[in-house]
């Protein structure tokens, strides 16, 4: 069962990132290229603007904007370089995230005794979406280089608790046909919204509205597709490593 399980989590995933990797590369990756041009006009500004940073803003800058900021802290971050260097670590980061969402799908739907094929696969998939992509997005949209965003651990937290919560109460929502649960179930979906999600004191962001909003609509999209084409892919495969492995015990 867990050689079946890695087996199917490895070759979905790839299959998947490969497909929607080709997708960001003319979608969202235009885009953050794009932003980098906005972002880099505070690495442009003269030394006295920089002088008048505080030494927290400073590391802070260093740690956004590596050219900026290493002439204040001495850090100098690596980064993969634009070309086919950048296109194949965000391949490979895309195609480790599906591997993940595949393990993830292949986990829930063995613990709940579902049976896995295209249709369960693709329904569990769309779940998986909703409560890992659109509802955290509800309140954190996915943000360019440059956009102004509250503490990253703040964020983390929020992010976990939404994604958790939402998956939780999916789950009894759909399974559970006590009326009382299902109630509970719409409670806890709407609690990390009421919560509220951590934001800046002072939003500002150096990329246009207009660019910010279409990645943000092209990111989830992107993360649909993704976890569309991951369940599809695991419910075509797991049937074929099960008779594959059927085959192997019988012979």
């Amino acid at each position: 069962m867990v050689t079946r399980v890695l087996t199917v989590s490895l070759l979905a995933g790839l299959l998947a990132g490969l497909l929607i990797s080709a997708l960001q590369h003319v979608t969202t990756t235009p885009l953050i290229l794009k932003a980098e041009t906005y972002e880099a006009a505070l690495r442009a500004q003269p030394a006295p603007t920089l002088a008048a940073f505080n030494d927290e803003a400073r590391i802070h800058l260093a740690h956004n904007n590596p050219a900026a900021g290493a002439e204040h802290t001495g850090e100098h971050e690596w980064k993969p370089q634009d070309g086919f260097q950048r296109t194949a670590f965000t391949s490979l980061v895309t195609i480790g995230t599906a591997i993940g969402f595949a393990a993830l799908l292949l986990a829930g739907m063995i613990a709940a005794n579902e049976r896995i094929d295209e249709r369960r696969a693709l329904a569990w998939a769309v779940c998986g979406f909703l409560a890992f992509g659109l509802a955290p997005a509800m309140g954190l949209a996915p943000e360019l280089p440059g956009a102004a965003a509250a503490e990253l651990q703040h964020r983390q937290l929020w992010w976990l608790m939404t994604a958790a919560v939402t998956a939780g109460a999916l789950f009894v929502f759909l399974r559970v046909e006590a009326s009382w649960a299902r109630a509970l179930a719409v409670l806890a979906l709407l609690l990390p919204h009421l919560i509220g999600a951590p934001h800046p004191a002072a939003p500002e962001s150096k990329v246009p509205a207009e660019i910010a909003a279409h990645f943000a609509a092209l990111s989830l999209a992107i993360q649909a597709a993704l976890w569309l084409a991951t369940g599809f892919a695991v419910g075509v495969l797991w049937p074929w490593a099960t008779r594959r492995s059927a085959a192997t015990a019988a012979a």
